[in-house]
C-alpha cells in the first residue's frame, strides 16, 4: 500500500523533481489509499512504474502530461472516497505540448493512449475528459458499464477537432470499444452483458456468471473469494461487510470477549495491527481522535479515549476540518492555532503566509503571530517549511513540539525545511520522534547544529530517511565557534547553549545541562535522580555540608523548615482536620517542632497540652448581637426604600390622569420633529375624463391619451390616463396608489406633476402629457442633430431635478435615460416612480425585498445587497448621462444582466463614450465609485455641469454642432384629436393655485419656488434643430427575469391592435407650435413651461445667463401665493415614444 497525493495541480519544484516524488510514491504500489496523480510528465521519462497499481481510494488525476502513454494496464477499481472537485473520480486533462512557434496549431508532444485496459469499475463519482487533442480511442468506451448510473455521476468530455491519426480498435473488441490499439486493450465488460438475475456484476452472460454482491470491477467465479476487487473491505482475500471486530459476544458465557481474530479497518483493507503513525479508534485505523476524545499509548499501541471533562486542546490543522480546503497557515487562520497541545493535520507555511493573497483578500500574517505554536506538543501530519521570517534565526516557536507522526506527508516527508537563508540553528529541544515519512533540510546556508545521526535516533520506521544539502558545512560552523555546549553529550544539539542538547553529558536541571547538581550547597537544594538534578521538597530546610533530603517527597527530608507531622514536613499543625471516624483533629507544635494532638475536649484548638493550653470561646454572644443588629438595619432600610418607591409611582400616575384629562396637552408625547406634508391630491370624477386613444399596455394596466374636462371651467386639458387593469391583485392597486403618494409629494420644474387620481372600480392616475416622448428616444432618433450645449443642458436639468429629489428623502431606484421626458426640447422631467421610495427624516437607506430591477442602472451595493441610496441614484444618474453620451447605446450591451455584478468587482467599467473629453468621463467615473461615500452629490454635479455648460465646445466633441431638434408635426399629431377646441394646457390651469410647501432651507430648492417672470431659473436655450436625421429603432430594457424585446422605429410593441405609427417626421428648425397650443388662453404667457422657453434663438455667448450653467442657480425666494399643488410622472402613461417599450420589474 501507498499513501498517495492531493497536491491536483501543484508543481512540486522542477518537473524531473515532480518525477521523482512520483516514483518513489507509487513504486510497486498495487492499492492507493488517496488519490493518484500522474501530472507533469516528459516525453523521455518512464512511467512503467505506474503497471503495479490495481486499485485507488480517491480519485485518478491524469493532466498536464507530455508523455504518450500512461500505462494504468492493471487498474481494476476507483472508489471515489475524494472526488475532484466534488463529482469527479476519473479526470485526463490538458496532456498536450503545444508548439507556438509554428503559424498553425501544432502539437510536439502529448497523451496519446490512455491504457485503462482492466478498469472495469468506478465506486463513486464521474469522468472528465478534455484538452487532450492527441489522445485516441476513448470516445469509444462504454461509460455505463463502469460507472454507476444510479448515483447520477457528473460526465464531461470535451472533443478536440484536431486532426490526428488513431489506430482502430482490434476487431475483436465488443462494440469497437478499446482503450487504444490491440487486443489486449479491449474493454473488459462486466455490468451491461450481465444476466437480469445478476444484482451487480458478471464474468459473462450466464445467471450462473454472477459475482458475489461482495466483489467490484468483476470476478473469477461466484465465491467472496473470487472477486477482482472488494466492494467493502478485503480480509485475507476474501471480500466482506466488515472486518472482525475486537470483541465477541460469547453465547455460552453471556459475556463480551476479546475476539482474538480481531482486525483493524485501514483503508479498504483488514489488517491485524495499524501503522504506528495511525490511532486506534472504534476498531479502525484513523489519522486524528474525535471530537471528545484524545490519543493515549495503550502498551505500544495509540488508541482514542474518551475525555474525563475537558480534552487537552486539539486544533485542526492545514487540511483537516474547519481548514480541509485551505492551503497554508495564513492571517485568516493564525488564529485558530492559540493554546492548541496537538495539530489534527498538517502546518505549512509558504511564502504567502507572509506576504499575503491578494487573490483571495488574505493580508500579510504578523510573524510575531507564529508564538502560538509555542504550546504545541504533537503533529498528526507534516511539518514543512517553505517560508521563515528573515528576522527569526530559529524554529524556536515549536520547541515544545514532541512527536511529529507524519500520518499525512507532503511529496512522502513529514518534516522538511527548506529556503530559510536566515536560520542559524532548528532549536527544536523537545522532539523526541518522527514516526514515518522522510526529513529534508535544504537551501539553508546558515543552518548548524544537526547532524544526520541525531535524526536517525528520532525514526521509528527503517524506510525513513534524513537529506542535508546545502547547509553550513562543519568546518563553517567550528570557525564561527557555532557549536554544541561543552555540557552536551555526543548525541548532539538543537542549537546553542545548554539548553538544547539533545541529551546531556553529566546532569539534566529542567532542561539545560549542568556539570553537577545543588546537593550540599547552592539554590535550591537537590538530589540526583537518573541523571537528573530533582528539586528537594519546599518543606525541607536547606542545610550547609549535609544532603537537605534523600527523596522527593516532605517525608524524604533531612530537617523540616516548619514543623513534622508524623514523617512529613508540613508548613503548620493541622487545625480542625477531618480525622478518622470522623473526628475533628487539633495539633499544637511543641518545643522541637513537632506537631502534638491537644486535649480531646479542646473543640477549637490549642496552644498548649492539657485542658488549660484549649483556646477560649466566649464571643458567641457578641457575634449573635451583631448578626440580629445587621438583619433589622437591612429590615428598616428595605421599608424605607420601599415606601419612597410607592409615592412615587402613586405621583407619576396622578399627574398623567391629569394630563389626559384636560383638553388640550401642553407638549406632545412623542414628538417626531418632522415637518408635515401638506401636498394635496385632486380627486377626479370619471365623468371629467375623456379618453381618446390608447398609447400602450403595460404589466398592470392600459396607458390612454386623453382629455380632463373640469366641470363647469370649460376648458379642456391634453392628459395620459393610466389605467389599473379590473383583474389586477391588491397588491398591485397598493402599489400604484404609492405610486400617487410619492408623485402627489414632489413639485419641481424637473419633475413630471401628478394631476389628480380617479378611485373608479380601475384606479386611474391622471398626468401631464408629454409631447415628445422619453429623452431616450429622442437623443436616439436625433443624434445628427443633437448639439453639446443642449446634451449639458439635459444633464443639468435631471440633476437639479435628482438633487430635488434627495432633499425630499426619495430614493427614485429607477433612473434611466427612458424614464426621463421631453416636455420640449429644452425642458425635460424626471418620472416614473413605479420603483420610488420615501424615507424619513432620520433614514439615510432603503433596504428592498427583491423583484424586477434595472441591474444595468444599478450601484453594486443595491444589486448585492439590495440596499438604495441617494448615493445608488448618483450611480444611475452616471449610467444616465453615458446614455445621453453615446445617443442611446445600451450600457453593458451583449453582457447577460446576472454577469453585471461580478463585472464591477473586478472594476470593468462603461468605456468613455467617443464624445466626451476626459473631463466628462471623469465625472461619470466618480459616480461609479465603489464606496458610495465617495461618489458626488447631485448638488456638485450640477456645479460641474453647469461650468462645462458654459464653454460646451471644450468639454464635447461633435462633428458640428446642429440647430436642436423639434418636430411640430409630431407634437400637433400627438395632441391633436376631435376636441382641440378650449385646450388648456395642464400647468396653465394649475398655476393660479401652485402654492409652495416646502418648508426646506436646502440649496436644491432654488427650482422648486414659484416661477418669476425673466428669472434666470426659467431660462432655457433656444430650440436648435431642424435638420431631417434617421430613425432608429427603439430598445427594450434590460432588467433582471426580462427577456430583452427589440423594437422598431414604427410600431409599438404594446399589444394594441389599434395602435397608432407616430414615428415623427422633422421639419423645419424653427417650426411653430401646434395649433392646440395656440388656444390656450391668456395665461399661457403665465405658465412655467413659457417661462423656461426662449422664443428666439439665443447666441452662445448667453448661455453665461442659463441658470443651468451656474453655481449659484438660486432664485429669490418669494412667499406663497396659493396652495401646494405638486405632481410627478410615470413612464407608463407618458407620450407615445414611451409607450412603445415594454418595462418588466
Amino acid at each position: 500500500m501507498c499513501q498517495g497525493m492531493s497536491n491536483q495541480l501543484t508543481l512540486l519544484g522542477t518537473r524531473e523533481n515532480h518525477y521523482d516524488n512520483m516514483v518513489r510514491m507509487y513504486s510497486n504500489c498495487a492499492v492507493v489509499l488517496d488519490n493518484l496523480e500522474v501530472t507533469y510528465t516528459l516525453n523521455h521519462q518512464n512511467l512503467s512504474f505506474l503497471q503495479s497499481i490495481q486499485e485507488v481510494g480517491g480519485y485518478v488525476l491524469v493532466a498536464m502530461n507530455e508523455a504518450r502513454t500512461v500505462p494504468l494496464r492493471n487498474l481494476k477499481l476507483i472508489r471515489g472516497q475524494t472526488l475532484y472537485e466534488g463529482k469527479y473520480a476519473l479526470l485526463v486533462m490538458s496532456n498536450y505540448n503545444r508548439n507556438h512557434s509554428a503559424a498553425a496549431i501544432n502539437f510536439t508532444g502529448g497523451l496519446a493512449q490512455l491504457q485503462l485496459s482492466n478498469l472495469t469499475e468506478i465506486l463513486r463519482g464521474g469522468v472528465k475528459m478534455s484538452h487532450n487533442p492527441l489522445l485516441c480511442n476513448v470516445d469509444s468506451i462504454q461509460w455505463a458499464d463502469i460507472v454507476d448510473q444510479s448515483s447520477n455521476p457528473s460526465m464531461l468530455f470535451k472533443q478536440d477537432d484536431f486532426a490526428h491519426q488513431c489506430e482502430p480498435c482490434h476487431p475483436s473488441c465488443v462494440n469497437g470499444s478499446c482503450w487504444a490499439a490491440g487486443a489486449e486493450h479491449c474493454q473488459k465488460f462486466t455490468k451491461l452483458s450481465c444476466a437480469e438475475q445478476c444484482s451487480r456484476r458478471c464474468r459473462g452472460p450466464k445467471p450462473s456468471d454472477c459475482c458475489n454482491e461482495h466483489c467490484a470491477a468483476g470476478c473469477n467465479g461466484p465465491r467472496a473469494t473470487d472477486c477482482l476487487a472488494c466492494r467493502l473491505f478485503n480480509d485475507d482475500g476474501t471480500c466482506k461487510d466488515a472486518c472482525p471486530p475486537e470483541k465477541l459476544y460469547d453465547l455460552k458465557t453471556h459475556q463480551v470477549v476479546h475476539n482474538p481474530n480481531a482486525k483493524f479497518t485501514y483503508g479498504a483493507t483488514c489488517v491485524k495491527a495499524c501503522p504506528r503513525n495511525y490511532v486506534v479508534t472504534g476498531g479502525s485505523c484513523v489519522r486524528t481522535c474525535n471530537a471528545g476524545m484524545f490519543e493515549v499509548d495503550d502498551n505500544g499501541v495509540q488508541r482514542c479515549r474518551t475525555c474525563e471533562g475537558a480534552c487537552p486542546k486539539a486544533c485542526d490543522g492545514v487540511g483537516v476540518g474547519a481548514l480541509v480546503n485551505t492551503l497554508a497557515v495564513n492571517a485568516s487562520n493564525i488564529e485558530s492555532f492559540q493554546n492548541c497541545t496537538k495539530i489534527n493535520g498538517d502546518i505549512f507555511l509558504i511564502e504567502t503566509s507572509f506576504t499575503g493573497d491578494a487573490h483571495y483578500k488574505i493580508p500579510p500574517m504578523d510573524p510575531a503571530k507564529l508564538e502560538y505554536f509555542r504550546t504545541v506538543k504533537e503533529i498528526t501530519g507534516f511539518l514543512v517549511i517553505q517560508k521563515w521570517p528573515e528576522n527569526l534565526t530559529s524554529l524556536s516557536v515549536f520547541e515544545n513540539l514532541e512527536i511529529i507522526r507524519g500520518r499525512t506527508t507532503r511529496a512522502q516527508h513529514s518534516l522538511a525545511v527548506v529556503r530559510a537563508h536566515n536560520l542559524r540553528w532548528l532549536g527544536l529541544r523537545s522532539l523526541k520522534e518522527v514516526s514515518a515519512g522522510w526529513v529534508t533540510l535544504k537551501d539553508n546556508p546558515q543552518l548548524c547544529y544537526t547532524r544526520s545521526d541525531q535524526w536517525t535516533r528520532l525514526f521509528r520506521s527503517t524506510d525513513q530517511t534524513v537529506t542535508l544539502r546545502n547547509v553550513a558545512s562543519p568546518q563553517l560552523c567550528q570557525e564561527q565557534n557555532r557549536t554544541c555546549h561543552p555540557e552536551c553529550s555526543q548525541d548532539g544539539c538543537w542549537g546553542p547553549g545548554p539548553a538544547m542538547c539533545v541529551s546531556c553529558q553529566h546532569f539534566d536541571r529542567s532542561g539545560h545541562c549542568v556539570a553537577s547538581c545543588n546537593l550540599l550547597h547552592g539554590e535550591p537544594r537537590e538530589l540526583a535522580v537518573n541523571g537528573s538534578c530533582v528539586e528537594c521538597h519546599p518543606e525541607c530546610r536547606a542545610t550547609d555540608g549535609a544532603p537537605t533530603c534523600h527523596g522527593q517527597g516532605p517525608d524524604q527530608c533531612s530537617q523540616c523548615a516548619h514543623v513534622q507531622d508524623g514523617p512529613h514536613c508540613v508548613p503548620r499543625c493541622p487545625h480542625g482536620v477531618m480525622g478518622d471516624d470522623d473526628m475533628t483533629v487539633w495539633k499544637y507544635a511543641d518545643g522541637q517542632g513537632h506537631c502534638q494532638s491537644c486535649h480531646r475536649n479542646c473543640t477549637e484548638g490549642c496552644t498548649g497540652p492539657g485542658m488549660s493550653g484549649c483556646s477560649g470561646a466566649a464571643r458567641h454572644s457578641t457575634l449573635a448581637v451583631g448578626v440580629v443588629s445587621g438583619l433589622l438595619l437591612v429590615v428598616i432600610l428595605s421599608l424605607v426604600v420601599f415606601v419612597l418607591l410607592r409615592r412615587r409611582q402613586i405621583k407619576r400616575k396622578r399627574t398623567m390622569r391629569r394630563l389626559l384629562q384636560e383638553r388640550e396637552l401642553v407638549e406632545p408625547l412623542t414628538p417626531s420633529g418632522e415637518a408635515p406634508n401638506q401636498a394635496l391630491l385632486r380627486m377626479l370624477k370619471e365623468t371629467e375624463l375623456k379618453k381618446i386613444r390608447v398609447l400602450g399596455s403595460g404589466a398592470f394596466g392600459t396607458v390612454f391619451k386623453g382629455l380632463w374636462i373640469p366641470d363647469g371651467e370649460g376648458v379642456k386639458i391634453p392628459v395620459a390616463i393610466k389605467v389599473l387593469r379590473e383583474a389586477t391583485s391588491p397588491k398591485a392597486n397598493k402599489e400604484i396608489l404609492d405610486e400617487a403618494y410619492v408623485m402627489a409629494s414632489v413639485d419641481h420644474p424637473h419633475v413630471c406633476r401628478l394631476l389628480g387620481i380617479c378611485l373608479t372600480s380601475s384606479v386611474q392616475l391622471v398626468t401631464q402629457l408629454m409631447a415628445y416622448g422619453c429623452l431616450l428616444d429622442y437623443v436616439r432618433q436625433h443624434r445628427e442633430h443633437v448639439g453639446a450645449q443642449w446634451l449639458l443642458n439635459w444633464c443639468v436639468q435631471i440633476a437639479k431635478g435628482m438633487c430635488y429629489l434627495e432633499e425630499r428623502h426619495l430614493v427614485h431606484r429607477d433612473l434611466a435615460a427612458r424614464n426621463v421626458l421631453v416636455k420640449t426640447p429644452n425642458h425635460v422631467k424626471i418620472t416614473d416612480f413605479g420603483l420610488a421610495k420615501l424615507l424619513t427624516a432620520d433614514e439615510k437607506e432603503y433596504h428592498s425585498d427583491g423583484g424586477k430591477v434595472p441591474i444595468k442602472w444599478m450601484a453594486l451595493e443595491s444589486i448585492l445587497q439590495w440596499t438604495y441610496t441617494h448615493k445608488s441614484d448618483v450611480w444611475s444618474y452616471g449610467v444616465t448621462v453615458w446614455e445621453l453620451m453615446t445617443f442611446g447605446s445600451k450600457p453593458y450591451d451583449g453582457i447577460a444582466a446576472g454577469e453585471v455584478a461580478s463585472l464591477l468587482e473586478r472594476g470593468e467599467r462603461l468605456p468613455q463614450p467617443p464624445v466626451c473629453t476626459i473631463d466628462v468621463y471623469m465625472l461619470m467615473v466618480k459616480c461609479w465609485m465603489i464606496d458610495p461615500s465617495s461618489r458626488p452629490s447631485f448638488r456638485e454635479l450640477i456645479v460641474e455641469f453647469s461650468k462645462m455648460a458654459r464653454d460646451p465646445s471644450r468639454y464635447l466633441v461633435l462633428q458640428c454642432e446642429p440647430p436642436s431638434p423639434s418636430d411640430s408635426r409630431f407634437y400637433s399629431r400627438l395632441l391633436s384629436s376631435d376636441e382641440a377646441d378650449d385646450v388648456v394646457d395642464a400647468e396653465e390651469y394649475l398655476l393660479p393655485y401652485k402654492g409652495s410647501s416646502d418648508h426646506s432651507d436646502h440649496p436644491c430648492r432654488a427650482a422648486a419656488h414659484p416661477a418669476r417672470a425673466n428669472s434666470l431659473a426659467m431660462r432655457y436655450i433656444s430650440d436648435p434643430t431642424g435638420n431631417v436625421f434617421d430613425k432608429d429603432h427603439l430598445p427594450g430594457h434590460e432588467y433582471v427575469n426580462q427577456a430583452e424585446a427589440g423594437g422598431s422605429s414604427g410600431r409599438s410593441d404594446f399589444h394594441n391592435p389599434n395602435y397608432e405609427d407616430s414615428s415623427p417626421f422633422w421639419g423645419s428648425s424653427s417650426p411653430p407650435y401646434p395649433q392646440e397650443y395656440r388656444k390656450m388662453g391668456p395665461r399661457a404667457q403665465e405658465g412655467p413651461e413659457y417661462l423656461n422657453t426662449a422664443q428666439n434663438s439665443l447666441p452662445r455667448a448667453a448661455s453665461l445667463d442659463n441658470p443651468d450653467y451656474r453655481a449659484d442657480f438660486l432664485p429669490a425666494p418669494e412667499p406663497p401665493d396659493a396652495l401646494f399643488l405638486p405632481a410627478a410622472q410615470n413612464h407608463e402613461y407618458l407620450g407615445l415614444a414611451t409607450a412603445t417599450q415594454t418595462s418588466a420589474y
